[in-house]
């Protein structure tokens, strides 16, 4: 229970740090997301599936860039790594580019590195959040290695409440 109020409370202090780096205040950035998920016509373990032709897929989030929602997965494939676009009305990916460089390729080497423990899929661990948590929707699941472990901090909305869980991947 420790690891996962440690693990919250970081989450919250990267969100806070993100946000107040673009200017916004985090109760807004999670407000205006919400209202745009109003838009999405299918799930993020639907986009899952749907970037797994682009290669395995290491996160996923809704987020808005440039004031528009989009759903983002990271892939690796080879030993490279992509960022690929699924389009949130149809579950059809939109583009995928490669991470070659900067904090996104950081991020990508230390999510395959915990896939590569993993027994489960993101989708796999997705689906349970949504299981224990009735009524919610999955906006991101992010893998991670604690204690050596593969887990998935998977973060839900439903209205305007937001958690974050944490699921075993091993």
């Amino acid at each position: 229970m420790k690891r996962v109020t440690i693990a919250v409370a970081v989450l919250a202090a990267l969100t806070l740090a993100v946000a107040t780096a673009r200017g916004q205040q985090p109760d807004k950035e999670h407000a205006e997301l919400a209202k745009a998920l109003n838009e999405a016509k299918i799930s993020l373990q639907r986009g899952l599936t749907a970037s797994a032709k682009e290669g395995k897929p290491i996160s996923a989030k809704y987020e808005i860039e440039h004031d528009q929602l989009q759903l983002s997965v990271y892939t690796m494939k080879a030993g490279k790594f992509s960022e690929v676009i699924v389009d949130h009305k149809t579950g059809k990916v939109a583009k995928a580019e490669p991470i070659t460089t900067g904090d996104d390729l950081t991020a990508a080497k230390s999510q395959s590195e915990a896939m590569a423990k993993a027994k489960k899929s993101l989708e796999a661990a997705a689906g349970q959040a949504l299981k224990e948590n009735k009524g919610f929707h999955v906006v991101s699941v992010m893998p991670a290695l604690k204690d050596g472990h593969p887990v998935a901090d998977v973060t839900l909305v439903k209205g305007s409440e937001w958690k974050t869980v944490s699921e075993k991947l091993d």
